[in-house]
């Protein structure tokens, strides 16, 4: 093996779609090539500790398969054929497709399309200020956050929360909505010292028996979308039992005397018949809590993936009001950070020259859009160009069906910016190399801790990829869009978007890579006042301030029973929860990842299997009125037997039949402000052959 000397450590920070936002030290081994990738100990929530796919990163920027040059489409949509061509010709050829259409449709017939592939503010957002100088089509982005996010606002009224590092001083951590070892391992950092330190337990809810739950002390093994009726029936008890904080209760919440009202028959046998979890599990789990003053509720995204997810959240955050459990470090709850950053995204997003007019598109609603649903488009043009930067829909959209088909008109032009060859770029007219985040400079806000951290660029790019940025400005030149911006390079956006957020400066960031904005306690734990006007938590919630989609939501905690349940016609509720070798799609090209994961299949409980003479590995149809797959078996019985796990967003071509499992996942926006409901679909399995 050959020795390499002088390899110098350099800082930056975790670009990927996971609320940790890891701190990392990375090996740069030449002007082109990194070796390995550590987490940093000096932050104090990365702790040195990342996850697995992310320290094998080297395997993902030296991949063999990294597009590297422009390419044009020879061959028919999807069929992958290519040639090389100039990077003029292809940015010319975009902005002569953009601009064509623009005359003959109006602006709002190109859509900028977009998503989380990097968290880098510069990167991921910088889209949209070419959209808003061009009054291109908006983006209504629903794919992961938002249901989950209008249940914490309608009770808190502010994204903010205990720090999450606190959960190492709690003597109970529950986890809920959220598989943290595999897509937030330092969640687990954090509660298992909890747990070495001074035996705390750590509690898991989650519909089945994966690598968390596995870590955990206790395991509630619930049904999916049906986590409202576990934390109404648990809010019953600590009523019933004594161990609510009345004190706390008048001091700090709203209608807590109509919510102990409401809770009278909302009992642990109510409950039980909704979840499939035993009436005693659920009154083992609230004495718990009721007993257990530092309890920390981790509320995670999981939350935002069932049709009735904002109430979901809204009831599992109440719980944290009625013990009083914010009044204690190490208890209270955390769901994000959003509102301790203070960004001013003028420059970056060009909010300056939005115009409130244009309309907007929802990102989940992809298929139906480019259909020509008139539900979507209302009187406005077609969708008849795109420029795609960050995201693959073609596999982690829903209502794959109707993707496929949209993206396969022949009138949509399609210009995608990426790293691999995806299903989305085999559908473009032009490919574009993107530079990995290693290759260029960007900054940082932790989604799930109180971090800004830059990742300035490590590696010279490779072949010829170039950033978004770069992109976003060629383009813009192209088009006759303006804006200082354009004009910048990315380090001068990061530095003046420091400046008007009222953070230190890039050189000042350098001391540690990373500046801490984590709040003071009284704040973080609401004993200032809850984020209302009103400064209390609401148990009644006004939905309306969540989302505009709000008619027929209930006003008081519970299960609001809207979601896909399992029939006769289709007897399983089917969660396609997230892989730990996988990101979405990323990750998905790397040979480590891939033979880990090995292949798709869909954990089937014994029982389940038995009844429809179904064995290990054996290929199955599963399906519903949206489409149907082929895929193999996987015996498992750490779930209930009328639910089915799928792990990880395969790309469709890892399918027996070349299409991915969500086609099985409907389109439709979940209330109050949209979302497609990823964990919540009912399916039917039959043996094939």
């Amino acid at each position: 093996m050959n020795k390499i000397d002088n390899i110098e450590i350099r800082p930056s920070s975790c670009p990927h779609d996971c609320p940790s936002t890891c701190s990392l030290e990375i090996e740069k081994l030449g002007k082109q090539e990194i070796g390995r990738v550590r987490g940093s100990e000096d932050n104090t929530y990365t702790a040195g500790v990342i996850c697995a796919k992310v320290a094998r990163y080297a395997e993902r920027t030296h991949h063999p398969d990294r597009l590297m040059h422009p390419m044009k489409r020879t061959g028919s949509k999807g069929s992958g054929q290519f040639e090389r061509i100039s990077w003029d010709e292809a940015l010319d050829t975009v902005a002569k497709e953009f601009l064509e259409r623009e005359e003959k449709y109006g602006s709002e017939t190109v859509w900028p399309y977009y998503y989380a592939g990097t968290m880098g503010l510069v990167h991921r957002d910088g889209l949209e200020r070419l959209r808003h100088a061009k009054k291109y089509s908006g983006f209504f982005g629903t794919i992961c956050i938002n249901l989950a996010r209008a249940g914490w606002k309608a009770g808190a009224g502010k994204f903010v929360g205990a720090d999450p590092r606190e959960m190492a001083k709690s003597d109970m951590v529950v986890i809920w909505g959220t598989n943290a070892v595999h897509t937030q391992i330092n969640v687990m950092t954090h509660a298992t010292r909890a747990r070495k330190e001074h035996g705390a337990k750590i509690v898991v809810i989650d519909p089945y028996r994966n690598a968390t739950a596995m870590a955990a002390d206790t395991h509630l093994m619930l049904k999916p979308g049906t986590d409202g009726a576990l934390a109404t029936a648990v809010m019953h008890i600590l009523f019933r039992d004594g161990f609510e904080d009345r004190d706390y209760l008048e001091k700090y919440t709203k209608d807590h005397d109509k919510l102990e009202a409401y809770l009278k028959n909302k009992t642990p046998e109510w409950a039980a018949e909704i979840t499939g979890l035993p009436v005693q599990e659920i009154e083992d789990f609230a004495e718990a809590i009721g007993q257990t003053k530092k309890t920390f509720l981790r509320l995670g995204y999981g939350f935002s993936r069932s049709r009735n997810g904002a109430v979901n959240m809204h009831a599992a955050l109440s719980i944290a009001a009625v013990t009083g459990s914010w009044k204690y470090e190490g208890g209270g709850a955390f769901h994000t950070n959003g509102a301790i950053f203070g960004w001013n995204k003028d420059l970056i997003e060009g909010l300056d020259v939005r115009d409130p007019s244009i309309r907007m598109l929802d990102q989940s609603r992809i298929g139906p859009i480019l259909m020509g649903d008139k539900q979507d488009l209302g009187d406005g043009p077609p969708v008849t160009a795109m420029i795609i930067q960050n995201t693959n829909p073609m596999d982690i959209a829903p209502d794959l069906a109707k993707v496929h088909k949209g993206f396969a008109r022949e009138d949509l032009f399609v210009c995608v910016h990426e790293q691999f060859m995806t299903e989305t770029a085999k559908m473009a007219d032009i490919v574009l190399p993107a530079t990995t985040f290693v290759e260029h400079d960007d900054v940082y806000q932790g989604g799930g801790q109180s971090h800004v951290s830059l990742g300035l660029k490590v590696i010279e790019p490779l072949g010829e990829c170039k950033s978004n940025h770069w992109v976003v400005c060629e383009l813009a030149k192209r088009l006759g869009a303006k804006h200082r911006g354009f004009d910048m390079t990315e380090v001068e956006l990061i530095e003046q978007t420091l400046v008007d957020s009222g953070m230190p400066s890039i050189e000042a960031h350098q001391k540690t890579n990373f500046l801490d904005k984590q709040i003071p306690f009284q704040d973080a734990h609401f004993l200032n006042g809850f984020g209302h006007q009103d400064g209390k938590y609401h148990f009644s919630p006004d939905w309306s301030i969540a989302g505009p989609d709000f008619a027929g939501m209930p006003d008081m905690p519970g299960h609001w029973d809207v979601i896909q349940n399992a029939t006769e016609e289709h007897p399983f509720r089917l969660v396609t929860a997230p892989a730990r070798n996988f990101l979405n799609t990323s990750f998905t090209a790397t040979p480590s990842s891939l033979k880990r994961e090995k292949k798709p299949t869909v954990m089937i409980h014994s029982e389940a299997a038995a009844r429809l003479g179904i064995e290990n590995d054996d290929v199955v149809r599963m399906g519903n009125k949206q489409g149907s797959i082929l895929i193999h078996a996987e015996i498992f019985d750490g779930l209930q037997p009328d639910v089915v796990i799928s792990e990880g967003i395969w790309p469709s071509k890892f399918f027996i039949e070349k299409v991915g499992i969500n086609i099985l996942v409907g389109s439709d926006a979940a209330k109050p402000n949209g979302g497609a409901a990823f964990h919540d679909t009912a399916v039917w399995i039959t043996k094939e052959g």
